[in-house]
């Protein structure tokens, strides 16, 4: 039998379904926000539904964006011939914190897992395949996770990228970040100085 109260129960689920998020931190979380100023709480919901209702997806990258293209496309002082493949917009937002990038990036929103049925198809691999068709590129840099499925990504798109360039007169380079982000571990949780080692000893796949 619990304690609490139906709301604070129906908080506390809610805040459950948050990732990392277990029964006892949503309690602290749920007691933490009964204490602040409604204020608090208004300014909380008001700002998760806002980002529902109008962040969605860059129509070239598919970074996150409030308008049709994300800050990063919008930028006229970016290098649009280097692309950086990430698998989520968090690996965006660690490599932008390293500061050592200029180029632009391509979303796959996800990594080929055949475990959970991620094939190909569900991932933006043909979108960066149009991108390179239409010209300008010259290098295309795989910044997929370091895991079993962030490998398997980036030896698939290493192989259908290259083949896709191999007839043109000046082939793309398809380039993977170097050593130093450990094995097994998300780019997004790389620090800064590793992120950018790893991006200036990048290697010819």
């Amino acid at each position: 039998m619990s304690v609490l109260t139906a709301s604070m129960e129906g908080l506390v689920n809610a805040l459950k379904k948050l990732p990392g998020v277990g029964p006892r931190t949503a309690e602290r979380f749920a007691f933490y926000l009964l204490t602040q100023p409604a204020s608090i709480a208004q300014e909380m919901a008001q700002a998760i539904l806002k980002i529902k209702q109008t962040v969605g997806f860059c129509k070239t990258c598919f970074n996150l964006a409030d308008e049709d293209h994300c800050t990063v496309c919008r930028d006229p002082g970016r290098d649009k011939s280097v692309v950086c493949v990430v698998e989520h917009p968090r690996g965006i937002i660690a490599i932008e914190k390293s500061g050592g990038y200029k180029g632009v990036y391509h979303v796959l929103l996800g990594a080929l897992s055949p475990l959970d049925a991620i094939g190909p198809k569900d991932l933006k691999i043909q979108e960066l395949k149009e991108r390179i068709k239409q010209g300008g590129i010259k290098e295309v840099i795989l910044a997929t996770d370091s895991d079993l499925e962030g490998e398997a990504t980036s030896l698939y798109l290493g192989k259908e990228l290259r083949a896709l360039s191999a007839p043109a007169s000046a082939p793309v380079q398809i380039t993977r970040l170097a050593a130093g982000i450990p094995m097994g571990s998300a780019i997004e949780y790389a620090d800064q100085v590793t992120l950018i080692r790893a991006m200036e000893g990048r290697r010819a796949l």
